[in-house]
């Protein structure tokens, strides 16, 4: 190979595929249609493909890059970080020190925090201490609800319509005693969560819940029912655990706990926390994160190589620093009202039935009548043959987003509102377009979080559009 030639996207996607399996990272990074994708630099509100192209990023990672990709203050913090300081793997460090204070300063249930490098690893760790605490062995968690890889909360993600209200794991090799000891709930059902308490709130260590459910776009809880998880929890000694990996930072740097008022026990960071960086945290009551073995002699086992890491405290601390500085949420959220009113009208003009919804910075649009949903069954509603049609075409128009269904967009400190008013109008011309070809009618591949067991796999336990099986 010429080193002055660069290698067109489809000639790397073809060498990832020869030893990646699938030729990516994560199973959420293949897109139909967009096997060939290969991004080769990203920089505030875009990224730019191999051949040269630039996208106007509303996918975002799902969600990290708060401040918008490569962030200057966040990447001259890392540097700096890096000239004087590695990972030496024993003890703790200054910015280990700050970054919890500030965390435990920040969100109003943690006494104690620790860090982790991923928020799948800070969801694990919690229920590992709340089992530890509680010596119980049920796990509650709630249908479109992600809390990561892990066994215990890898089942009723997106679910095709004929495994709601079962158990529906998101991958084979989970032994079934595992999945038998969650329990899966709807989620905004205050008389489900109760009748559950009644009938096993004696053997319920922990109840995990997104405040948001944002896996599934965005589920906005009502308050009746936060308040409802915080009396039966307290009543049955269970443990309540936030998983505010994706609302803690982005719609308040008290996450969504401190824009309810409902304190839970245990709370799980990422995300938005280090700007892209890789980071997590749990943090909560001191009597139960005590009981890690970061404490000589405390019987639930934490450990972690790169916890705490240099360079990710370094942009954690820098990103939250730019937060509590700059007018940062003012201005996404600003961004984020205009462009749910903007998508709002493109639908009425062109007569489509779609719901926009979102809070802050975060919005999504469900193809389907209203009103708003307020649990997964409403979104069952949601016609995937158009979401995933018009994002599909998105990237005719410079925009990304990712095309697979009821997935979140995001907007970040570095769009602007020359960026709303593109992407409204590339909207308005995707879903025309989209209209007037019916849509998508084959959606294999359009989920990967559901059906493992089903037989729904070649579907991916994608939400069927109109007249599709």
């Amino acid at each position: 190979m010429n080193p002055r030639s660069a290698p067109s996207g489809t000639s790397l996607a073809e060498r990832a595929r020869r030893v990646i399996p699938g030729g990516v990272n994560s199973g959420q990074r293949s897109i139909p249609g967009l096997t060939d994708l290969v991004i080769t630099r990203a920089a505030g509100a875009r990224f730019w493909d191999a051949d040269g192209r630039a996208y106007t990023d509303y996918h975002a990672a799902f969600g990290p890059p708060l401040l918008g990709h490569n962030d200057p203050d966040v990447n001259a913090a890392v540097a700096e970080a890096g000239q004087r300081l590695d990972l030496c793997g024993v003890a703790v460090t200054e910015g280990e020190v700050r970054l919890a204070e500030a965390l435990a300063d920040l969100v109003p249930s943690i006494e104690r925090v620790l860090l982790t490098s991923t928020g799948s690893e800070a969801t694990f760790h919690a229920l590992r201490v709340a089992r530890a605490a509680t010596g119980r062995r049920l796990v509650v968690k709630f249908q479109g609800c992600y809390h990561g890889w892990h066994d215990s909360v890898s089942l009723n993600v997106i679910s095709a319509p004929d495994r709601v209200g079962r158990p529906d794991p998101i991958s084979t090799g989970i032994l079934p005693e595992v999945l038998d000891a969650t329990l899966v709930l709807r989620f905004n059902d205050v008389a489900e969560v109760r009748a559950a308490f009644a009938a096993h709130g004696a053997d319920i260590a922990a109840v995990i819940v997104e405040p948001v459910p944002h896996n599934v776009g965005c589920l906005l809880p009502d308050q009746e029912f936060l308040v409802a998880l915080r009396e039966e929890c307290t009543r049955a000694g269970s443990v309540l655990v936030f998983d505010e990996v994706i609302t803690g930072f982005r719609h308040d740097l008290g996450g969504w706990q401190k824009i309810s008022g409902v304190t839970p026990d245990l709370t799980t960071l990422g995300k938005a926390i280090a700007n892209g960086y890789p980071v997590g945290a749990l943090g909560g009551r001191a009597d139960l994160m005590d009981l890690f073995s970061t404490r000589p002699g405390a019987p639930a086992f934490f450990a972690g190589t790169y916890n705490g890491h240099p360079a990710v405290v370094a942009a954690a601390l820098a990103t939250l620093d730019k937060l509590r500085a700059e007018p940062v949420h003012a201005h996404v959220f600003r961004l984020g009202e205009r462009i749910r009113a903007g998508l709002t009208e493109v639908f009425a003009d062109l007569d489509v039935p779609a719901v926009v919804t979102g809070h802050g910075s975060v919005f999504v649009s469900y193809f389907m009548p209203g009103p708003v949903p307020r649990t997964y069954d409403d979104l069952l509603r949601n016609d995937a043959g158009m979401f995933i049609g018009y994002r599909r075409r998105m990237p005719e128009h410079g925009i990304f987003e990712l095309p697979l269904n009821l997935k979140r967009n995001h907007v970040s400190y570095a769009h602007t509102d020359a960026d709303v008013d593109h992407l409204v109008e590339a909207t308005r011309a995707a879903v025309r377009d989209t209209v007037a070809a019916g849509g998508v009618t084959e959606l294999a591949g359009t989920a990967t979080m559901g059906g493992a067991l089903a037989g729904t796999a070649a579907t991916g336990g994608a939400v069927p559009a109109r007249g599709v099986s």
